[in-house]
């Protein structure tokens, strides 16, 4: 029988509770990891999670925590240190939206995005790191966005902060290579999800017409590229940013 491709290893994924982080712990944990993951109000949503979880017979631990709170952030990386023994793994997934048109964003719209959703991942990040230092690895993906890439009017927010995102997983990609820490990112496209199932039919019909695949994409395809590139079949990629969205960036 092939053995789990993460077995042994521990993974930390923030916003885990639905859609995407949902399917990526899912499928770490069918790969063998033991997982904590992170929520921000609903305590009996999580616990529902960490049962299924436990159902694919995995040790797993939710932790609530808003990522924008840097001193929570070094808390949940010693808590998952101190309950699992340590981190191999960390999954930056937590973000919102707070689409509106600049000349009626507020201040509060811009902050709330920036902070959750750029500043949330140098937290984690920066907690998870000197451990990843000293035992000379570790793997980080990094949830950004096409937004981030090819960004929709009335997203300034969204997407300042997940091409943020991009640049630092760049960044701190090259500075810990020489430490055997791989980062790379996911740029999903129009993923089904909580999200996307607030937009109007016709909205979404239009979508699935100007997608080249026809389709929005599912939260367990993202999912499973997330899988790949914390496995070592993608050892000697570092750096990268894999775009999720059925052939949507190709038309620019």
């Amino acid at each position: 029988m092939e053995e789990n491709r993460l077995a042994g290893k521990v993974a930390l994924v923030t916003g885990g509770t639905r859609g995407i982080g949902r399917a990526i712990l899912l499928a770490l944990c069918r790969e063998g990891a033991e997982c904590v993951f992170t929520y921000t109000r609903n305590h009996e949503l999580a616990e529902s999670v960490v049962k299924e979880l436990q159902g694919v017979g995995r040790r797993a631990l939710s932790v609530q925590l808003d990522v924008r709170d840097f001193e929570g952030a070094k808390l949940l990386v010693e808590r998952a240190k101190s309950e699992f023994g340590k981190i191999d793994i960390l999954v930056n997934n937590a973000g919102i939206t707070r689409d509106k048109s600049l000349m009626m964003m507020s201040r509060e719209d811009w902050s709330e995005v920036i902070d959750t959703d750029l500043t949330g991942v140098f937290n984690t990040s920066r907690a998870s790191i000197i451990t990843f230092l000293k035992q000379k690895s570790g793997n980080i993906v990094n949830v950004s966005s096409m937004s981030g890439i090819h960004p929709l009017p009335g997203q300034t927010n969204y997407a300042a902060a997940k091409a943020g995102v991009i640049g630092f997983t760049k960044s701190l990609a090259k500075e810990v290579a020489p430490y055997n820490i791989r980062v790379n990112a996911v740029a999903p496209g129009f993923i089904s999800s909580d999200m996307t199932a607030a937009l109007d039919e016709k909205y979404k019909k239009r979508l699935n017409e100007v997608i080249p695949a026809g389709r929005f994409g599912t939260p367990e395809e993202v999912a499973e590229v997330v899988l790949y590139l914390l496995c070592d079949e993608s050892r000697y990629i570092t750096g990268e940013v894999v775009q999720i969205d059925g052939g949507l960036g190709l038309l620019g």
